[in-house]
């Protein structure tokens, strides 16, 4: 799985690179602010693409005595930062937009950037489905904010394709700069939505409810194993996602069969809801303030009592 998300993070930075040298050069040459708003803008896709080529490859290593529960977190550092980034481009953008507008001075060539706008969308489209794929499939922020960088790119690259095209038909000038301020709006957005997912996982958010309530209504199948549970809690660092709860069992069960029960539901989790990471906190309950151990306690004694009725 390394291999396929370096592989993939190599390749983004590959084509940020290529269209960077081709946006700056055209936007310099025909003086278009919203080309090199959009050099801005691949600049910084290729800077997230090497944080998320470097984010990837930390994330990946094995827990180590420094870092017992791993090093996932890397990927929503890697995240973070990238919002940050795209943040601060949105904000220069805005300011070279505003001067363009106030000063009234018009792009040359334009033909050059209708050209290299056009050449933008076709590989980023195809790049960002690439990426959007493989993060998909690896479960990784990092590739994931690096393909959210790359369709904002997409729509970005086209309304300059659009400003630049009724810009070379009506002789407004002024489309430029104004399709510079919508590109800088939409980059903003993107950041933001970056911002949200990488940086809750930086301070332990839960995962997504719709998740958490799978988790809650596995563990309600072994209930006819268990008496109750609570203090679920759940994160996510990465790729890697993590469960801890508490197991209320009868008080008659042997530790042998404690950790059998366990065993089975910690397998289900990760089988069947790609949970990595599984601890469970055993807690024996009372007949005074339990009703239902007294009823696995009373009632079926040598069900709970057999290790051949393990699940």
């Amino acid at each position: 799985m390394a291999t396929r998300k370096t592989r993939a993070a190599s390749f983004s930075i590959a084509s940020n690179s290529t269209l960077i040298v081709m946006k700056a050069a055209v936007g310099f040459v025909t003086g278009s602010v919203s080309i090199l708003a959009e050099a801005i803008h691949s600049t910084l896709d290729l800077v997230a693409a090497v944080i998320a080529f470097f984010g990837v490859k930390a994330s990946d290593k094995p827990a180590d005595a420094t870092h017992p529960y791993g090093h996932g977190k890397w990927e929503n550092v890697s995240g973070t930062v990238e919002a940050v980034l795209i943040f601060v481009a949105a904000i220069w953008i805005i300011y070279e937009a505003i001067n363009r507008l106030i000063e009234g001075s018009a792009p040359e060539m334009l033909e050059w950037g209708v050209v290299i706008m056009g050449v933008s969308v076709v590989a980023n489209t195809l790049v960002s489905s690439y990426l959007k794929k493989i993060a998909r499939e690896t479960d990784s922020v990092a590739l994931e904010a690096d393909a959210s960088h790359l369709t904002t790119d997409v729509i970005t690259s086209a309304g300059v394709l659009l400003g630049l095209l009724l810009a070379k038909l009506t002789g407004w000038s002024v489309l430029d700069p104004i399709v510079a301020l919508l590109v800088a709006l939409l980059i903003i957005k993107a950041a933001w939505d970056i911002l949200n997912k990488s940086f809750g996982a930086l301070v332990d958010a839960r995962l997504p409810k719709e998740e958490v309530d799978a988790i809650s209504s596995l563990i309600n199948e072994h209930t006819s194993k268990l008496v109750e549970f609570h203090n679920l809690r759940t994160r996510k660092a990465g790729s890697y996602r993590y469960v801890d709860l508490h197991l209320v069992m009868p008080k008659t069960l042997s530790v042998e069969k404690a950790h059998s029960i366990c065993d089975h539901l910690e397998k289900d989790l990760k089988d069947k809801l790609k949970i990595d990471y599984v601890t469970i906190h055993v807690e024996p309950c009372t007949e005074e303030n339990c009703p239902e151990c007294q009823i696995n306690c009373k009632k079926r004694p040598s069900d709970l009592a057999n290790p051949e009725n393990t699940p």
